[in-house]
C-alpha cells in the first residue's frame, strides 16, 4: 500500500522548511514543491495523502491548482495556507471544496490536526471507491434472472413473492438467492443491501 503523502506547495522557502519539519516531527511523509507546475509534474492520481498549498503563488495560484485539480478528477483533499489579507479568498476555496485554510503564522497544533484530517478523510474516500469497484464488478458477474431476484430481495420481497412475481418456483429462487450470496461473497441480506448500495 503506498502511504499516505502530505504534498506542501508554496514558493516560500521557510514556510516550506518549517511544514516538512512539522510533518516530519508527527510522523506525517512529506513532499515539498516550490510551485503549482512541479507538483503537478510530479503527482499521479494514485497517491495519497492531502495537499497544503498556498494560495497566492507566482504563476498558478493556489486556488488556480484547486481549480485544474476538480476539472481533472483528482480528489486529493487541499488545505490552504494564507495571509491575512486572503481570509476572502480562502472561503472561497473552502467553498469550491478545500477542506479548511490556515491563517499565516500559523498554529502548529491546529495545521497538523487539520492535515490529519484530511489524510484520513482522503483514506475513506478512496476505500470507498475501491468497494464500489469491487461490487460493480461482482454484481456484473450476475445473469439476468439473477439481477431480478437481486433487484427484488432488495426491496425486501420474501421468496414466495418472489416465486410468484417471476413465474418461478421457491425452490428456484432460493438457488438464485444462494448464488447470488456466493457471487457478491456476502453472507445476510443486510450485507447484499450494503452490497448493491455500494455499487452504486
Amino acid at each position: 500500500m503506498i502511504e499516505a503523502t502530505v504534498f506542501v506547495v508554496d514558493d516560500d522557502n521557510s514556510t516550506r522548511e518549517l511544514l516538512a519539519w512539522l510533518m516530519k516531527r508527527h510522523g506525517l511523509r512529506t513532499q515539498v514543491f516550490p510551485d503549482a507546475r512541479s507538483f503537478l509534474k510530479s503527482y499521479k492520481a494514485e497517491m495519497p495523502g492531502c495537499l497544503v498549498v498556498d494560495l497566492n503563488m507566482p504563476g498558478m495560484s493556489g486556488l488556480e491548482l484547486q481549480q485544474y485539480m476538480k476539472e481533472h478528477g483528482v480528489l486529493l483533499p487541499v488545505l490552504f495556507l494564507s495571509g491575512r489579507a486572503d481570509v476572502p479568498k480562502a472561503v472561497k476555496a473552502v467553498r469550491e471544496g478545500a477542506i479548511d485554510f490556515v491563517e499565516k503564522p500559523f498554529d502548529y497544533r491546529r495545521a497538523v490536526a487539520l492535515v490529519e484530517e484530511c489524510i484520513k478523510r482522503d483514506a475513506d474516500t478512496r476505500a470507498g471507491t475501491e468497494r464500489r469497484r469491487v461490487y460493480s464488478e461482482r454484481l456484473a458477474q450476475l445473469t439476468q434472472r439473477e439481477r431480478e431476484v437481486l433487484e427484488l430481495v432488495v426491496a425486501g420481497r420474501m421468496n414466495r413473492e418472489i416465486a410468484e412475481k417471476l413465474d418461478i418456483s421457491i425452490k428456484t429462487v432460493e438457488a438464485h438467492r444462494a448464488r447470488i450470496m456466493e457471487k457478491l461473497e456476502v453472507n445476510s441480506v443486510a450485507e447484499l443491501v450494503q452490497a448493491t448500495l455500494a455499487a452504486g
